[in-house]
């Protein structure tokens, strides 16, 4: 983003709402760098939470705003885990697909006593939904286990958000994911701690499809960021 005060809220239709989204973003950088695009997912973060402090919690791995944008630019769905966090993303600026994985796999679930959320994960990957996709786990740490053992059997999302929340497995489902991400070279936005949630997913989601309302306007060139 070239000029801070065009800041674009794809949320915000009125005046009062576009002035609100700006100064809040105003405030946010006098906190948060604004250096690179991943400083955009850090601003993000902040912005979402309210909390400064989660800057610093975000970790980004393989380029994951280029990733992303690209994905937006080129029509692919984004699928999340569950309804929480589709219905956070954003219907404006973009024309991808968005999908959620719960609702999938129910039989899978009852025959084998896995959760609802990686019986769907992996019901979808047998069609092939993941790859290519923007993959967006905001609530479910076995979402993101299961999203990571499809990657492992060969599925390429074009970007991961990974932000499950919660005490049991939440922590470790991230750390797998930025593990595969590492190994196979996925691009990938995750958080460390035990905070995250569909909210945040939805909102590191939504910055990525600012990003490519940004190519689009001319304001940002993401060979200039690989």
């Amino acid at each position: 983003m070239t000029d801070k005060e065009d800041y674009a809220d794809l949320g915000a239709t009125t005046q009062e709402a576009m002035e609100i989204a700006e100064t809040s973003m105003d405030i946010v950088r006098t906190f948060v760098p604004d250096k690179t695009l991943n400083d955009r997912l850090r601003q993000k973060a902040v912005h979402s939470t309210g909390d400064i402090e989660f800057q610093h919690l975000i970790r980004c791995q393989n380029n994951p705003v280029v990733a992303g944008a690209r994905a937006v630019l080129d029509e692919q769905p984004i699928v999340t885990d569950i309804t929480m966090a589709k219905a956070g993303i954003t219907g404006r600026g973009h024309d991808c697909p968005v999908k959620k994985a719960i609702g999938n796999g129910a039989e899978l679930a009852a025959e084998t006593g896995m959760t609802r959320t990686a019986a769907s994960v992996l019901e979808l990957d047998k069609q092939g939904v993941y790859d290519g996709a923007i993959a967006v786990v905001g609530n479910a740490p076995t979402g993101a286990l299961a999203l990571a053992d499809c990657i492992e059997d060969g599925t390429r999302p074009a970007a991961i958000v990974a932000t499950p929340v919660g005490f049991v497995k939440a922590e470790e489902s991230r750390k797998r994911v930025r593990d595969i991400a590492e190994e196979y070279d996925i691009p990938a936005v995750t958080n460390v701690g035990k905070r995250g949630g569909s909210g945040l997913a939805a909102a590191l989601t939504n910055e990525l499809i600012h990003v490519a309302s940004d190519v689009r306007d001319g304001d940002v060139d993401l060979s200039d960021h690989e």
